[in-house]
């Protein structure tokens, strides 16, 4: 299937190396981020899950689990987060699916519908396995992101991604290019110049659809 933003993510049974769960209940109330990779013991690969691990108490302080996704099984991934640590130094402590049969890839369409491995597979092989996706705690896909297979992903880009989605989750306002944690944001344009107000304060009007506002603290 297709996941489009605001689709209820499918609840998929996961094998990882820190057990087997089923999706939505790993979720709980929490947001989540998973992050898909190619294969195990590659090297863009394993920077950038040793940049989710340096990363852990900014998750843990927006409410967020990680979870990464290697079409690998689990005893190869529980061999390569060593590398990962020693890599990164900080532990790698969030689980990785193990998706050697590509079910979940092909269920969250990371690959095409008729994809395989053949024996002796490389990472080109399942080089569409580049996804983040940031999920909301009501289930529900909030963003995407798909990488090549040589671009490393910026996660501190995730991270602002993830804060913009959080200060605007039910809230009437948007975020402007290039926002951070901190700055005005835009008001929603169903908000009438007086609704706004009652509920922001001040509105600074740079134009008759952009008018940007402070969130309440």
């Amino acid at each position: 299937m297709s996941l489009r933003i605001n689709d209820v993510v499918p609840n998929l049974e996961l094998e990882t190396d820190l057990g087997t769960f089923k999706l939505h209940d790993w979720i709980g109330d929490s947001w989540a981020i998973l992050f898909s990779h190619p294969k195990d013991f590659t090297p863009v690969c394993t920077t950038e899950f040793g940049a989710v691990a340096q990363l852990s108490a900014e998750w843990e302080k927006r409410g967020t689990k990680v979870i990464g996704l290697s079409v690998d099984g689990v005893e190869e991934h529980k061999e390569w987060k060593a590398d990962i640590e020693s890599y990164s130094g900080a532990k790698a402590g969030f689980p990785i699916i193990a998706d050697d049969s590509l079910a979940v890839s092909k269920a969250l369409d990371m690959l095409p519908a008729d994809a395989y491995l053949p024996d002796g597979s490389t990472a080109a092989d399942s080089a569409s396995v580049r996804v983040v996706f940031i999920i909301s705690p009501d289930k529900k896909l909030q963003l995407s992101m798909t990488y090549p297979m040589s671009v490393g992903r910026n996660f501190a880009e995730v991270l602002r991604a993830l804060d913009a989605l959080q200060a605007s989750y039910g809230v009437p306002v948007a975020m402007p290019a290039n926002w951070e944690l901190g700055q005005d944001v835009i008001a929603a344009l169903s908000l009438t110049d007086e609704q706004a107000k009652e509920k922001f304060g001040e509105v600074n009007t740079i134009l008759p659809y952009l008018r940007t506002v402070k969130l309440p603290a």
